[in-house]
């Protein structure tokens, strides 16, 4: 059965048709072991073939791939990254099925990589390009959470403005451990580094700010 129908295949034919570059998604799998890693195949698949060849999807397995995997960094499954048509990776992943609210996020993404630009301030854009030191941004989202999208493609927008930023959606209740380790009680809640938390959907201004708050805490001040 197809996850994407009726008035949602006819929105995601026209929105993947006028795209204004191609982009490839690269998809890391295995069939053991991976909850939903079937069903985000099919869900891409689907995407794959209602974008009237604007979207190339390319699979790997998490394990027999590892050079591919470790190119990437994708350290747990299923795992999506987004490059542009040129091959360039803007640091976007996701780990965890996109459904619900995600499959929005996850088309909105495909769309800012084709157009190469985010969709960002200048004044936010001069700070995130301040950030000189490798940082990871996790956004932990559920996909009934209708707030999280908004802080997924914040970070999605940032780490396309910095080659040193990769930013993550886990979709936390695949990735129970993760939950724990950081303390998600409530969703969305950003990550930045391993101890600074973002609690909830901020506007862009706050959210940079925070970013690079976090950042300055990882690395001391400048």
């Amino acid at each position: 059965m197809a996850f994407i129908t009726g008035e949602n295949e006819k929105t995601v034919r026209d929105m993947l048709g006028k795209l204004p570059r191609k982009v490839k998604i690269l998809y890391f799998t295995q069939e053991l072991e991976c909850q939903y890693c079937r069903e985000t195949h099919q869900l891409l698949e689907e995407i794959r073939d209602l974008s009237s060849g604007n979207v190339e999807l390319e699979v790997y397995n998490f394990v027999n791939d590892k050079d591919v995997v470790d190119k990437y960094n994708i350290d747990k499954i299923p795992a999506i990254v987004i490059l542009d048509e040129n091959g360039k990776d803007y640091g976007i992943r996701y780990y965890g099925i996109p459904s619900g609210y995600e499959f929005g996020s996850l088309l909105e993404d495909i769309q800012e990589v084709a157009k190469g630009t985010p969709a960002l301030s200048e004044e936010s854009i001069k700070l995130i390009q301040q950030i000189d030191k490798p940082l990871r941004i996790q956004v932990f989202v559920t996909p009934t959470c209708p707030y999280c999208p908004t802080a997924v493609l914040l970070a999605h927008k940032i780490a396309m403005v910095n080659d040193n930023i990769t930013a993550d959606m886990v979709e936390a209740t695949e990735f129970p451990h993760l939950s724990m380790k950081y303390n998600v009680r409530g969703v969305p809640r950003t990550m930045v580094g391993e101890t600074y938390a973002i609690e909830g959907a901020l506007p862009e201004p706050h959210f940079v700010q925070r970013i690079l708050e976090g950042y300055k805490q990882m690395y001391g001040s400048n």
